[in-house]
């Protein structure tokens, strides 16, 4: 997202140079936007255009030749953008409403296709998907790139809505030095600070290493509410010979400020009150009660071996830990043509704990003059989600004139019934095959995967437990042609400098 405020920038470039982002405004600017070229689906792009993903197919294919609707959001072009949410990443994607009711960057909640919170994936494995909802998210500064798949992909992740999908990529440790240091002010006291380093750690290169990480802080548009975070991501890469890859990927996230929770009602938002209407700054809670906390750790893996030219093995495993506190007040009622709002007391408690393990198994191979790209895999993931959810309900609720706010309420959370204390443990596995052909310009993909999975839950509430076991399998296909040109706007783009 670009913002309209002044922001001072430093970048450290190496350890020698150093070059200040901010320039005088009277000063022209040339932007480069290049095309990638061959490139890795999950190393660095140099400029906004990437040309291959691997999220629409779980293989290195090319995105003109995949038959599947899919936006690539590049690190140049989350730098260009300025953002500070994957949410933020994706507003210029065709089909995609990142949710604006509220700025609690604990969560993502993303709309794609019109179908609400897809789920999302990192690095090829669900992220903070349990059996009936999402939590969790990552800083962009940690990304190399975010993929959007637009349509059904239930047959490679499984558990997947008809809208799609949303797959983040980490940064990777890379045999190219890094040395990056960036300090940014501006206003809603933006205070920032960032770094990305990487590069080999032996001398012959089978050893690489990637560490990065943030700390932000910053005023938000509602009135005595702030974000605050910190994260950091080490990686290192390992090739123990010229056939095999592996990688150890972890990542520590705090938000000790997560943002707020803040809906309000049609009247005095779509319609006025008596000509007025709410002040976009509206603090709908209270300062002296809020409090929202997060925390997550994660750690995995990720491990290649080329058995021939034709022959790849790939394995993909990563646990995650999320913890969630927060406690606010809640609009819950007002009438309409009234300034009143009533409020309710929540408090929330949460805990995820969750492991994706992903086997795959690709294999290249010509019948006459169709060219075949098999893969085929078994996945498995596991998660336990335990929520609390206490309110004040209807019995105990608080008024607030939003024409003359009062803050300073004193909430006693003794008093407070549990509406909702429950437990959900996930098991999920699924076998998966899939041919992508290829005969000149044509390109034709089939899939099919059968899912198992149960879904334990223990009410708390009521001392119950119900069990639910489903299996099922999916399918899908696709057929492309593609064009031996390339069209008008996408031509201009790729030689704009």
């Amino acid at each position: 997202m670009f913002k309209n405020n002044k922001i001072m920038q430093a970048w450290l470039l190496s350890l020698a140079t150093v070059s200040v982002a901010a320039q005088a405004e009277n000063r022209e600017e040339t932007m480069t936007v290049t095309q990638g070229t061959s490139e890795d689906p999950t190393a660095l792009v140099k400029g906004i255009v990437a040309t291959k993903t691997l999220s629409a197919t779980k293989t290195s294919a090319e995105i003109v030749r995949t038959p599947q609707s899919v936006s690539v959001i590049t690190r140049d072009q989350m730098d260009m953008q300025d953002v500070t949410s994957v949410s933020q990443a994706l507003r210029y994607s065709a089909g995609c409403l990142p949710s604006t009711a509220d700025r609690l960057t604990a969560t993502m909640r993303v709309f794609v296709r019109g179908f609400s919170y897809v789920p999302k994936f990192l690095d090829g494995l669900s992220f903070g998907a349990t059996a009936s909802s999402q939590t969790g998210t990552i800083d962009p500064w940690l990304l190399e790139r975010v993929e959007l798949v637009r349509g059904p992909a239930s047959v490679l992740f499984g558990q997947v809505n008809p809208g799609g999908l949303i797959s983040m990529t980490s940064k990777r440790p890379t045999s190219e030095s890094i040395h990056n240091i960036q300090f940014r002010t501006g206003n809603n006291h933006l205070a920032e600070g960032a770094f990305d380093f990487g590069g080999k750690l032996s001398d012959d290169g089978r050893v690489l290493y990637r560490v990065n990480g943030i700390a932000r802080t910053q005023h938000n548009q509602v009135e005595d509410y702030k974000e605050t975070r910190m994260a950091i991501a080490p990686a290192i890469t390992w090739y123990p010979n010229d056939q095999t890859r592996f990688t150890l990927l972890t990542s520590y996230q705090k938000d000790p400020d997560a943002g707020y929770r803040n809906f309000l009602p049609a009247y005095g938002t779509v319609k006025s009150v008596d000509g007025k209407y709410i002040p976009r700054d509206f603090n709908v809670s209270d300062p002296d009660y809020d409090q929202s906390w997060r925390e997550q750790t994660m750690i995995g893996y990720e491990l290649e071996h080329q058995f021939a030219d034709n022959l790849i093995f790939r394995q993909n495993a990563r646990y995650a830990t999320i913890k969630q506190k927060y406690r606010y007040l809640v609009y819950a009622t007002s009438a309409a043509n009234s300034s009143v709002l009533t409020r309710r007391a929540q408090h929330e408690e949460r805990t995820t704990n969750e492991f994706g393990l992903d086997n795959q198994l690709e294999y290249l191979m010509d019948t006459g003059q169709v060219s075949h790209t098999l893969l085929g895999g078994f996945d498995y993931k596991t998660s336990k989600d335990k929520q609390l959810l206490e309110t004040w309900g209807a019995v105990r609720q608080y008024n607030l004139d939003w024409m003359n706010p009062v803050y300073g309420v004193n909430v006693d959370e003794s008093s407070f019934t549990t509406a909702s204390n429950e437990q959900q443990n996930l098991d999920q596995m699924g076998l998966y095959l899939q041919d992508q052909m290829s005969w000149h310009n044509w390109e034709w993909l089939v899939s099919g995967r059968y899912d198992w999975s149960e879904v334990r839950t223990n009410d708390f509430t009521d001392s119950s437990f119900t069990q639910q076991n489903d299996s099922k399998f999916t399918w899908r296909t696709g057929l492309l042609y593609a064009f031996d040109f390339w069209p008008v706007a996408v031509h201009q783009l790729q030689h704009l400098v």
